[in-house]
Formats: C-alpha cells, structure tokens, sequence
C-alpha cells in the first residue's frame, strides 16, 4: 500500500484545502464572466470596433490566467503537481504570458480611452490592431525568456502549481526580476495613471467624462502590485525569511484580475452589457429586428 503524500512545507491540510477551493473559485468565475464577453464580441456585430478589440484582448487574456488557476486548482486539490518538469515549464509560461498580456492590455485600453477622449477621434484599426500585437508578442517574448535561460520557472511554495522562480539570488534571477517588473508592470502602470490624468485633466470643467479614471490604476496596482514587491523583495533580500503561505497571497490575489476586468471593462460598458444580453435573449433581440 503506498504512502500517503506529505504535505507541502509550512502548509496543513485545511490550507491546502482551501488554497485549493480558492483558485477554484477564481478559475471557474473568470472563466465564465470572461468566456461570456468573448461569445458576446463573436455574435454581436455592434461590438467589432477597434476599442472593443482592446477589450476583447483582455478578455482573452484573463481567460488565460484563469485556466491557468484551474490547472493549479486541480493540482492543489490533488496535494501534488501531476504532469511533471516540462508541465511545470509549460504551465509557468502560459501563466506568465497571459499575466503580461492582461496587465499591458489594461496599459492598452487605458491609452486608447485617451486617445478616444482626448483627441476626438475613434480608434482606427491600423491603430488597434497592431497595437494587441504588440500586446501579445511582448508577452510571449518576456514569458520565452526563462525558458532560454535568463530567469527559471520553478514551483510555487505550496508545489501544486509553477510560475516565476524568485527564490534564488544570482545574478541572473535578480536582473531579469529588476528589468521585467520595470517594463512590464512599471511602464504599463505609468502609461494607465497618466492616461486617465491627462483625461480627467481635460475634462475637469466640463464634466462630460463618462469613465472611471481612479479605479483602472488602482485595479492594476492592487491587483498585481503585490506580486511586484514579492519579487522585488526576491531580489533585495533572502525570501525565505517570508513565511510560504504568505508567498501565496500575491498569486490568489493576482487570480482574482480576471473577474474583476471582466466586470469593470466588459460588464460596467452599457455597449458590452447590452451585447451580452442579446446573446443571453435571441428571442428578444430577433423581435426587437423585426
């Protein structure tokens, strides 16, 4: 008869549970808000604007990071990683990548409001387009490296699950943390605070602005602010001085982004709100064309 697994270090069996119900949670909601505002775009020809495919690239990159939480769930329900050393590469490329993607793409959405409120006119789609290129092709490039060598995947400190490794202090783990966070979550968190500024700047005295200009920055920052300090920390001083259940924080608290998008940017749109509902009553909107 075969032993029974050990637990993770530092973890009992009640907070692997947990952990475990948790990402499950976060995985099957950004699932389903998310794959909602992707079937809504597919089916609502209202919705095929150059903006909206800014929101349509977030959508597809939350829905990333969520499957990425499904996978870890399952993993940690299980109390063990199942699909070995090149699953964990894998699945730490896929989430990283799709991490990137959604946090330049809210930098993206942020820019193109500007520019749709600020110079008065709509977003092209020889602006748009190669704009989610960029989006996702800087992501997938960032994400590449550590499977060349600069920067390694490794496990996060329950096992269950593989993401960037920030435990050990070597030159090439410390520079590729440094310049990563600058360009990928500095640069992009500058880009939406200035953005929503200058917006709100513009519209001070008139009062026509119908966007949220705060709450973007502040979902951004919250949201993966924490991860950003974890690996800043990683890089200054010796990590395991922070307990493991507390290294997990930043990482269910990251998994908590796609919900939260899919509400703020898709749900909170009345254009996309009213999409959504056409795809959820056919029979309404056939009545409604008639």
């Amino acid at each position: 008869m075969a032993a029974p697994r050990a637990l993770p270090a530092g973890f009992g069996e009640l907070e692997v549970l947990a952990v475990g119900t948790v990402l499950l949670m976060e995985a099957l909601s950004g699932l389903s808000l998310n794959g909602l505002t992707i079937f809504s775009f597919c089916k609502t020809p209202d919705l095929r604007t150059p903006s909206n495919l800014l929101v349509l690239s977030l959508a597809l990159a939350d829905s990333g990071i969520s499957l990425n939480a499904l996978v870890a769930a399952v993993s940690s329900l299980l109390r063990r990683w199942p699909y070995g050393s090149e699953g964990c590469q894998a699945h730490g490329f896929q989430g990283f990548a799709t991490a990137l993607a959604s946090i330049c793409g809210s930098a993206a959405i942020a820019w193109g409001r500007y520019h749709h409120y600020c110079t008065r006119r709509q977003l092209a789609w020889n602006t748009a387009i190669p704009l989610v290129m960029f989006v996702w092709l800087s992501s997938a490039f960032w994400a590449s490296l550590p499977l060349m060598g600069w920067g390694h995947y490794d496990y996060e400190p329950l096992g269950t699950c593989c993401t960037l490794d920030y435990s050990r202090r070597d030159r090439n783990i410390i520079s590729f943390l440094f310049i990563m966070a600058f360009f990928n979550f500095v640069v992009p968190l500058f880009i939406t605070l200035t953005s929503y500024q200058l917006m709100e700047h513009k519209f001070s005295r008139s009062g026509h602005l119908q966007v949220n200009t705060t709450l973007p920055g502040r979902m951004l920052l919250l949201g993966w602010g924490p991860y950003a300090l974890l690996y800043l920390y990683a890089a200054i001083a010796d990590v395991t001085f922070i307990s493991p259940k507390l290294q997990m924080v930043p990482a269910l608290i990251a998994k908590t982004m796609p919900t939260i998008n899919a509400i703020n940017y898709a749900l909170h749109s009345e254009m996309v709100y009213r999409g959504i509902w056409q795809c959820l009553s056919p029979q309404k909107s056939k009545q409604n064309t008639q």
